[in-house]
């Protein structure tokens, strides 16, 4: 296998297809023809108890793990009380993703969370989540329209030299939201080096000291111009091929 292999998360929900409607485990799309699109093998990872407890059992598959956007987290995963608009909630999903997110930072595995992702990676690492950011920020720019990216746009401002500004490609970018929560106490070891200009949330947190450790709050799978996947399979490929190299 020449491709990186790259594991991707997927959501646990109640889904309508053809004559059915039950419970699946599913992604949306475009996050997959992303990670095809830079070149990489796309394997979809399902809730799995057993993982949390062995996250490293998955890890060994695959070369980076990208943490996809979907439910609200559970706050009982980070000690809080359930905010009335934390609705939705997946705890089997949320252990088995906060188990391999916190396990593929220790090991350096190429990771990156996409949205509830990034928020994922903060928890995973000790931090917490604002749970209603309508209610603390006053205002509904993250999250315009329900079930939708229209009128989502707004731009993120990234540190010079950050990781979230190399993968960007750009220390300004033009970025699509679908969030009503977010990074509140940030997590052992991170930082945050993006913001939303308008109200300073922020937008993009990583891991120093790591090859690849990125989350970024909006969607990078939105939309073709966004680089951010493409420069996480890069990092994916690199370790598949520092790892082959380590065994010749």
């Amino acid at each position: 296998m020449s491709r990186p292999v790259v594991g991707l998360c997927t959501a646990q929900e109640r889904a309508s297809w053809a004559v059915w409607d039950q419970e699946a485990v599913l992604l949306p799309r475009n996050y997959v023809d992303r990670v095809q699109g830079a070149g990489a093998l796309a394997v979809l990872l399902p809730p799995d108890p057993m993982a949390s407890d062995d996250p490293d059992a998955v890890l060994d598959l695959i070369d980076g793990l990208l943490l996809a956007g979907g439910a609200d987290i559970d706050a009982a995963a980070y000690g809080a009380e359930p905010h009335p608009l934390t609705v939705g909630t997946v705890p089997v999903r949320d252990g088995f993703e906060i188990a391999l997110a916190r396990r593929a930072m220790e090991r350096d595995l190429p990771v990156l969370g996409v949205c509830r992702g990034m928020q994922i990676m903060n928890i995973a690492r000790g931090g917490t989540l604002l749970q209603d950011l309508p209610e603390r920020l006053g205002h509904e720019r993250h999250r315009p329209v329900l079930g939708t990216f229209e009128g989502a746009d707004h731009g993120v401002e990234l540190e010079a030299g950050s990781l979230a500004a190399r993968a960007a490609g750009t220390t300004r970018c033009e970025t699509k939201s679908h969030h009503h929560q977010g990074v509140d106490e940030l997590g052992d070891g991170l930082l945050v080096t993006g913001h939303a200009p308008f109200d300073r949330f922020p937008e993009a947190i990583e891991l120093p000291g790591r090859g690849f450790a990125l989350g970024v709050q909006w969607h990078a799978e939105a939309t073709d111009a966004d680089r951010i996947i493409g420069a996480f399979v890069d990092a994916a490929r690199a370790a598949r091929e520092a790892r082959a190299g380590a065994q010749a």
